[in-house]
């Protein structure tokens, strides 16, 4: 075996280490989710007649097979899902139209969502949000020159996004349709779009966002509610008059774990959309706090370590990186938004904290995805860190015959060293700072 072989084969024994940052984030938020949805959840449960623990057993089921595909995302290789990119759009398209299918998909409340697994059902936009962020992040890798330099490029995913959007809206889910949007926009970003080029197709979707919102009668009472809920307390402005109550009461350290009264069954939703407003009451100030500090570092851990996969030219894994942290960072500003009143009203689940087995599952995947992003880093760092002792040798040493030997006084300087071309496997010695909206 050469030199080079044997080489390969230690580089290939290193193993990297998944980011303990992240790694404490997630298990905070999904440990406290645990004890916040049995908090909130009880009384529902029983009025139901479902008994008192019904909502719990379903969130811990949940999170355990979520916890079974975040360990099946964190021990796959992100080259051999980068490969399937091509076939992750259309996943996409065929999942939303499910809902539509005669004896699959399920309507709740006018709305076609869900498809019917036979013991739950499945809200089919939440495993969307996943595959669409991988195929966006190879088609950034595929056209990363293109995307900052022409306009087709650019465009592509901005129309793939506007089709999706559509078909969301047929269901109709309009913040799930924003969300992608959004994400969408993010990536193009981070991954180097030309910013002016960018502020056309925003100055053009914007109004039609704007106007899909207040189009319907129902989206815009709920605007008109959010500027003075007070104004009608026991229609429009019911759920955001009991979530601010609820944060109201919680003051500084909040009245006591499991002392909530608004979850008795006068906030709607108290253990899904609206679960933040119970932990305010709860926990009060400082719980509020903990939280949103808990969810700066899980979205700012991701950020960085995006950041850090570009500089070291692995683009794929760090725009799946960008896109889990702007997805977790966008959706959990929106609902805690919408529980403190900062936003009109709108469905959008806390990340890793509400009841709800699509959510939570789907959410669980994606947090696997972006860890094994940072043991493929991490194992990255170790391998060119492994490679640069070795890589230094002597111009002379490596070029010039022997000369004889001279004396002491006579011996010319130490030669120069140089670089010596880097193997296969250890392109990321040489680093790039990533660009920004075409902004250095």
């Amino acid at each position: 075996m050469n030199d080079l072989s044997r080489q390969a084969t230690r580089l290939e024994a290193i193993g990297g280490r998944y980011d303990p940052w992240l790694c404490f984030a997630v298990l905070a938020l999904g440990s406290l989710g645990v004890v916040m949805v049995a908090s909130a959840s009880i009384a529902i449960a029983e009025n139901l007649g479902a008994g008192p623990f019904h909502y719990l057993v379903r969130h811990v089921l949940f999170v355990m097979i979520g916890a079974v595909l975040a360990v099946v995302a964190m021990r796959t290789e992100l080259k051999l899902v980068e490969k399937y990119n091509q076939q992750l759009l259309l996943c996409c398209f065929l999942l939303l139209l499910l809902p539509w299918l005669p004896g699959l998909g399920v309507s709740v409340n006018g709305a076609r969502r869900w498809i019917n697994l036979g013991i739950s059902r499945f809200q089919v936009v939440e495993a969307v949000k996943v595959i669409y962020i991988v195929w966006l992040a190879s088609y950034l890798v595929r056209f990363r020159d293109e995307v900052n330099a022409t306009w087709p490029a650019m465009l592509k995913p901005l129309g793939v996004a506007v089709l999706l959007v559509g078909m969301l809206l047929a269901q109709p889910d309009f913040g799930s349709a924003t969300l992608l949007l959004g994400i969408t926009a993010g990536m193009l970003v981070l991954g180097g779009v030309n910013l002016p080029r960018m502020s056309a197709p925003i100055l053009v979707l914007l109004p039609a966002l704007v106007a899909i919102a207040i189009i319907e009668p129902y989206r815009l009472r709920r605007i008109t509610s959010f500027m003075d809920p007070w104004q009608d307390q026991l229609g429009a402005g019911y759920q955001l008059s009991n979530a601010l109550m609820a944060v109201g009461r919680g003051e500084w350290f909040g009245v006591g774990l499991g002392a909530s009264v608004q979850k008795l069954n006068y906030l709607p939703e108290a253990h899904t959309d609206f679960i933040f407003s119970v932990i305010a009451e709860e926990l009060g100030f400082v719980g509020v706090c903990g939280v949103i500090g808990l969810y700066v570092l899980l979205v700012g851990r991701a950020l960085y370590i995006g950041m850090k996969c570009v500089e070291m030219r692995r683009h794929f894994a760090g725009y799946i990186a960008f896109g889990v942290g702007l997805w977790l960072g966008m959706q959990s500003f929106v609902s805690i938004g919408v529980n403190l009143g900062l936003l009109p009203t709108k469905g959008l689940t806390l990340p890793l904290i509400s009841s709800g087995g699509s959510s939570v599952m789907m959410t669980c995947a994606a947090i696997g995805l972006l860890l094994r992003v940072s043991y493929e880093l991490e194992r990255a760092e170790r391998q060119v860190a492994r490679l640069r002792p070795e890589s230094i040798v002597p111009v002379a040493a490596a070029d010039a015959p022997a000369a004889p030997s001279a004396p002491l006084a006579a011996r010319p300087a130490p030669p120069r060293t140089t670089p010596r071309a880097t193997p296969a496997g250890g392109r990321g010695t040489s680093r790039v700072k990533p660009t920004f909206g075409g902004f250095a």
